[in-house]
């Protein structure tokens, strides 16, 4: 065990087990013994050791021992007595996201924490899509909300950080939901995501992002997949294998990675299927599994279950033991168990293999549709149908058998009360979440486990190991003009193991050119700034947005941390002197390039790749508040017959014109229309308008005014379009948008300008 933050062990590993009293004390308190820390368990394979686990239950009360009307799509964690969840809250132009939580004995609410929901396609029902994270060392619980807010909380609620994922580094998210789970390994919390910022990241890819899990600083980066093809929601897990310390995740290329822990560093990629990964892998021993249900790479059949080596890998990909094709198990991810691996297909049926060789031993149907992944324990499988049902399954060597069957009434509205989460165990209950409750289901002879295996270790760096790879900390930061930061050099051995910090020489390098790039795009240059010998940037005052790097040798080794400086407040940019540097997502000759319009230098929406039809650029820091943010913006016909979308964004309110339906709009969070305000407005195109979005908070009120007007012509005196929030965004990045309608292949779609944007503090 390390740190206490994660138990494995596979069914050929009898090297005994760790004897626990019922609690075990950390520094500041106590952590239960049974803690549902990952959504799959303390073992990370959807197995809970506990006993006395009910083989039935009712609505009616048997063993029920508590019900909240709080549901969910997205498995509980419990900590320290406490149930934590994630969900939807309010409704119209109330909604929100929200963490909950609630006494584990007795099912008291304790606490929730809302927030507003912006920046996303993802509506209504798929809030709350990615599970919550525990640290047993801290007591910190960790929520990716929908629209990328990250937070950090402690017990009692309090935010200890937060970052703010789509406004800093560009992440992005689909109409799907398909967002990543945190997980919480040693110092470190990590989520991945599909992104796109700026410089070697300004293409999108699939990367893993670790962060201090008490500060929320960036340890590092990696991306060790190529293209993704869709966004994805497969969760890490870490085992140790061959001495290394492995985190292991499905990703969104198709492909199943393994990267070393505590430096990102790639070690192995094994290509599965032909589009993303969402299903999670589990570990037995030095054997990982791994379900799909996409096309597999080298055959036709849809779907299948992958068993590999990975203690042996040969040109940077583990040996494949064995395969079974044919099953469409994408969605629910397996349970690995005293040599068994239960697979549930997107049907509802669940498979039983032999891990050594993929055997299978029995099919069971339990339902109808799965989107919950099943969950062992005290000799049962429990397990939630899509369509109201919740299962409890008797597993044997030949075949399975339901124990009971449990099935929810509808909604109030008549409606499928559907079960996407899966079940969490700890201290002898089982908590079940549903699209509208949460249950605790327990006997009285529920117990906690009395044995816990032990977590592999891997060996600790020595002093006089060569060191393999260095790293900078942090990885990546943000700073406004004049700002200075101190970064500190480490090098890990070759297995990813921590030696020490080092003494490192400091250098500001040439940022390299991308090779995407078209000529017309200006060669990047090195930070302006000084950078001392111990480590210490201070960027210059007196350029208002720029992005590099700060590259640190020693040990014959380098490595670079990535630096952005941010614009303040005010900004002014008319584009005559190209692209500007230090926003995010600005995706340079792929997303926006600089053109000749009319005599000017104007920035322009591309509107060939219907891969980019979208985009948001956030100019500042997600802090800024209290502004206006103006902007020049024209819109140009596409083929056939299509207008853009293009507007500017404050405090996270847009501010748009629809060409398509000739309209102007005031909103935030577009695919659910929480606040959306709309009018008629006579947009024609290849004319320039001036736009000017203002947003005050008054009080609880958030005061938004939008003006709307031709170029050239005397500004209204009164504001186009207004709106109040009840529950306003306090603060936000300037953005700028547009979306390019009419793409298809050979023939552009609406293309979007834009000129002398301009970025204001409110006058008080």
């Amino acid at each position: 065990m390390r740190n206490g933050t994660h138990w494995h062990v596979g069914s050929d590993m009898r090297i005994g087990v760790l004897v626990l009293a019922g609690l075990l004390w950390a520094s500041n308190g106590w952590v239960g013994a049974a803690d549902w820390l990952h959504w799959r368990g303390p073992e990370q394979n959807g197995v809970a050791r506990d006993t006395g686990m009910p083989s039935r239950w009712s609505l009616d009360g048997e063993n029920l021992i508590w019900k909240q009307p709080y549901g969910g799509r997205s498995a509980p964690v419990v900590s320290r007595g406490r149930v934590y969840i994630i969900n939807d809250a309010g409704e119209g132009i109330t909604e929100q996201e929200r963490v909950m939580c609630f006494d584990a004995r007795t099912g008291e609410k304790l606490w929730e924490y809302r927030f507003n929901i912006f920046h996303t396609d993802i509506v209504t029902n798929r809030v709350g899509w990615a599970n919550l994270a525990a640290d047993a060392e801290t007591g910190y619980i960790y929520a990716h909300g929908v629209q990328g807010l990250f937070f950090c909380f402690d017990p009692d609620g309090k935010v200890v950080w937060s970052r703010s994922l789509t406004e800093e580094f560009g992440r992005i998210t689909g109409y799907g939901g398909r967002i990543g789970t945190p997980i919480v390994d040693e110092d470190l919390v990590i989520i991945n995501m599909i992104n796109a910022s700026w410089g070697d990241q300004a293409r999108g890819g699939h990367r893993f992002l670790a962060m201090n899990k008490r500060t929320g600083e960036i340890v590092w980066w990696s991306e060790p997949g190529g293209r993704p093809t869709f966004t994805i929601y497969s969760v890490p897990i870490v085992t140790v294998v061959n001495g290394q310390r492995l985190l292991i995740c499905g990703g969104a290329d198709g492909a199943l990675h393994a990267i070393k822990a505590r430096t990102g560093e790639k070690v192995w990629s094994y290509p599965i299927s032909k589009r993303g990964i969402n299903a999670s892998p589990v570990v037995s021993g030095n054997y990982v599994f791994i379900s799909h249900s996409e096309e597999n790479l080298d055959s036709r059949r849809m779907g299948g279950v992958y068993c590999l080596d990975m203690s042996q890998v040969t040109n940077g990909r583990p040996k494949l033991v064995w395969r079974r094709l044919g099953i469409l198990a994408g969605d629910p991810s397996p349970i690995v168990h005293d040599g068994r691996l239960y697979v549930a297909d997107k049907r509802a049926m669940l498979y039983c293999f032999d891990t050594s060789n993929g055997r299978m031993l029995w099919r069971h149907k339990y339902g109808t549709s799965a989107k919950a992944s099943p969950v062992w324990a005290d000799g049962k499988i429990y397990v939630g149908d899509v369509a109201s049902r919740f299962v409890i399954l008797q597993p044997g060597d030949r075949e399975c058998r339901t124990l009971h069957r449990l099935r929810f009434p509808p909604g109030p509205d008549g409606s499928v009360m559907e079960i996407n989460a899966s079940a969490a165990v700890s201290d002898g209950r089982l908590y079940v979440v549903t699209g509208d409750a949460i249950y605790c289901i327990g006997t009285p002879n529920g117990k906690p486990p009395s044995v816990v295996p032990p977590w592999p270790e891997s060996v600790p760096a020595k002093p006089t190991d060569k060191p393999a790879h260095l790293q900078i900390v942090p990885a990546d930061v943000t700073l406004s003009p004049g700002e200075s930061v101190r970064f500190k050099a480490r090098t890990f051995n070759a297995n990813g193991e921590l030696i020490g910090e080092v003494q490192a020489t400091w250098s500001l390098p040439t940022p390299p050119r991308s090779p995407r790039a078209p000529l017309s795009v200006p060669a990047p240059k090195p930070l302006q700034g000084t950078i001392r010998p111990d480590g210490t940037l201070q960027v210059a005052k007196d350029v208002v947005g720029q992005s590099g790097y700060v590259q640190a040798t020693a040990h014959g080794l380098t490595a670079r941390a990535r630096v952005r400086v941010a614009p303040v407040l005010p900004m002014n940019y008319d584009f005559e002197s190209g692209l500007p540097d230090g926003w995010a997502n600005l995706g340079p000759g792929a997303k926006f390039v600089v053109v000749d319009l009319d005599g000017n230098k104007v920035l322009k929406k591309t509107a060939n790749n219907p891969r980019l039809r979208r985009a948001i650029v956030y100019m500042g820091m997600p802090q800024l508040k209290d502004y206006t943010i103006e902007a020049d913006i024209r819109g140009s016909l596409g083929k056939p017959n299509f207008y853009p979308e293009m507007g500017v964004i404050n405090c996270r309110y847009s501010l748009v014109i629809d060409g398509n339906k000739k309209r102007l709009l005031l909103r935030s969070w577009e695919a659910n229309h929480r606040l959306e305000v709309r009018q008629p407005f006579p947009f024609e195109p290849d004319v320039w308008y001036r736009f000017k979005l203002r947003v005050t908070v008054e009080g609880d009120k958030g005061i938004c005014k939008g003006k709307v007007w031709r170029k050239g012509e005397p500004e209204p005196k009164e504001w186009t379009i207004t709106a109040e929030d009840p529950i306003p965004n306090r603060e936000g990045s300037p953005a700028i948008y547009a979306y390019a309608f009419g793409i298809t292949p050979g023939s552009p779609g609406a293309e979007t300008f834009f000129d002398n944007v301009k970025v204001t503090p409110n006058r008080k």
